[in-house]
């Protein structure tokens, strides 16, 4: 088979919804040393981190959609992120009013 052709059925993806404490945001910056400017859809610009198991799995990129939840302290300045959402992901939390961006 060729690549890009359908191999079979397609296979139905449920996605991660926010939940209580979390919010979701649009990455404005990469600082490096794995941390993030973050513009969050309450308003607020995060700096952000990406956990180490994370950070050796997934790459974020400028624009890419992320599910953060703010600390305990410092909570409008610093977070933690902990989703990155696909693009057909970050269109269906548009349509459904969760990203307000």
């Amino acid at each position: 088979m060729r690549r890009g052709q359908n191999q079979g059925p397609q296979e139905m993806r449920r996605v991660r919804s926010p939940r209580r404490g979390e919010i979701p945001g649009v990455v404005e910056q990469i600082l490096g040393h794995g941390k993030l400017k973050v513009r969050c859809a309450d308003g607020k610009t995060r700096l952000s981190r990406i956990p180490g198991k994370m950070k050796k799995r997934i790459w974020i990129r400028e624009g890419d959609v992320v599910l953060i939840k703010p600390w305990d302290f410092q909570s409008d300045e610093k977070a933690d992120v902990i989703w990155r959402y696909t693009r057909t992901e970050a269109n269906w939390l548009e349509r459904r009013g969760y990203l307000k961006l």
